[in-house]
């Protein structure tokens, strides 16, 4: 028998929209839930929303839950709904997303189901602490990106030591590789090599480090260009004064600002080398999109981008901060067979990253953690 889960999301959309407009605006929420009917699961899903309704798609059953909510919160109000609800569904397991719902974690722990907390960028920082580790404590697995980001959460939110942790990827994408030169004619994009920064503009991304690192490898790459593509731009008044100040560097260096989300898929499959340097990241979903494409990574060491990037297994993993060794590493790589290189990331990314993988991972891991309830 198949195991049946529940995919529990309590988030609610701001506007009252129908079912089918949060499927496509939320396109996780479906692409997940079908991944892991794929891997052979019967999933059905629970979303908090404005109304009550129900909705089959891609063969997923889609509840959606009323909860009232308080104006500008997402979060529903009256988790019992959702319990009562996951409880009629009678299933093996729940997966919960999120460690924010601390009422509904405590409800859901309570039907006697096994459930799996999957993180989604939790934060350690909340106003009630205790009230987090009241709801989470008898869940009975979590799933991060890193397993070292696991266990660091888990000991920061006061959670029991002993839970177990799973390194699955909050998602994957759906970008191709296409042809690199199709790619190139489409978007403008040039350069030898052609390097591709994708993120918020943002003191975590670390915008500056990766713009001296091009001013630095520019000595052995004269031909290298760096193209940035950015939604907020909190830093925008530095970058430009950073490239104002070092003229040489700023006739390499495009300021895309925020492009549409199709474009951004064919800049990753024009691109050579996507750079990047953030502090921290949950998952880092730019650059499983920019592997899916081809584009080999030259990213920060931290334990998100160390899981994606198989420990450095495909690209190169540099220091935080360290716009030499960013540097050098675009160096070295560049002197690489280039299709090499981008057979690497695009092996990788097929045997670590998609959603047919990830989606036999968390069916594996929710197998397991019934195996061990059977074992106790």
């Amino acid at each position: 028998m198949p195991v049946h889960v529940v995919h529990a999301n309590v988030v609610r959309p701001r506007e009252r929209i129908e079912p089918e407009q949060l499927l496509r605006s939320w396109p996780t929420l479906p692409d997940i839930a079908t991944a892991v009917q794929r891997a052979g699961a019967e999933v059905t899903v629970l979303q908090c929303f404005h109304r009550d309704a129900e909705l089959l798609a891609s063969g997923v059953r889609y509840l959606f839950v009323r909860e009232p909510g308080l104006p500008r919160k997402l979060a529903g109000l009256a988790p019992w709904r959702l319990a009562s609800a996951a409880k009629a569904v009678s299933s093996d397991i729940i997966h919960l997303n999120g460690f924010e719902f601390a009422a509904h974690a405590r409800l859901l722990c309570g039907l006697g189901i096994p459930v799996l907390v999957q993180d989604h960028a939790s934060s350690l920082q909340m106003r009630f602490p205790a009230r987090r580790s009241w709801g989470y404590r008898r869940i009975s697995a979590a799933a991060f990106t890193s397993a070292a980001q696991g266990a660091n959460f888990l000991a920061g939110a006061g959670l029991p030591k002993h839970t177990s942790l799973f390194e699955i990827p909050e998602s994957s994408t759906h970008f191709t590789p296409g042809d690199q030169h199709s790619a190139r004619l489409a978007t403008g994009l040039s350069g030898d090599p052609a390097a591709l920064w994708v993120g918020r503009l943002n003191s975590n991304k670390d915008p500056l480090t990766i713009l001296a690192a091009a001013g630095l490898a520019l000595r052995a790459l004269p031909g290298l260009q760096l193209w940035c593509c950015f939604t907020e731009d909190d830093l925008l008044p530095a970058v430009t004064g950073f490239l104002a100040a070092n003229p040489e560097l700023a006739r390499h260096v495009h300021l895309l600002g925020k492009v549409p989300h199709a474009r951004v898929e064919l800049l990753c499959r024009a691109a050579d080398f996507f750079l990047i340097g953030s502090k921290e990241e949950s998952t880092g979903y730019a650059l499983i999109e920019a592997l899916a494409c081809g584009a080999t990574p030259i990213v920060s060491d931290i334990p998100a981008f160390r899981a994606v990037t198989g420990n450095g297994a495909v690209g190169r993993l540099v220091p935080r901060g360290d716009a030499a060794a960013f540097a050098k590493a675009l160096v070295d790589l560049a002197e690489g067979d280039p299709s090499q290189l981008r057979a690497a990331a695009l092996e990788h990314f097929a045997k670590s990253l998609s959603f047919d993988v990830v989606g036999a991972k968390l069916v594996d891991a929710y197998r397991s953690i019934l195996a061990a309830g059977d074992a106790r």
